[in-house]
């Protein structure tokens, strides 16, 4: 894997738990359900570090649709150095 690889990491979000996905950038690759945590920071950090442990050269862009979990979860990954984006529930 080159420096330059992103992978997504989609979350989905909820008041207990956060679902979570993971697909590499390159064309055909199958994304792969990791399963559920809990929903907190403590869980969260360390679903950041073991990704990043997994993919030292890439970037890792985390993804998650907006709802009524709240801001806390982007807030969190990007002070940890990651590209968090939330997307309206209508796109």
């Amino acid at each position: 894997m080159s420096k330059d690889s992103i992978i997504f990491i989609g979350l989905d979000t909820h008041k207990s738990f956060i679902q979570v996905a993971v697909l590499q950038e390159h064309r055909g690759a199958n994304p792969q359900q990791l399963g559920r945590i809990k929903s907190n920071k403590a869980a969260l950090i360390k679903l950041a570090k073991q990704l990043q442990s997994k993919y030292p050269k890439a970037t890792l862009h985390f993804v998650y649709e907006a709802g009524p979990c709240g801001y806390w979860t982007y807030r969190l990954i990007t002070s940890l150095g990651h590209c968090c984006y939330v997307v309206a529930p209508s796109l």
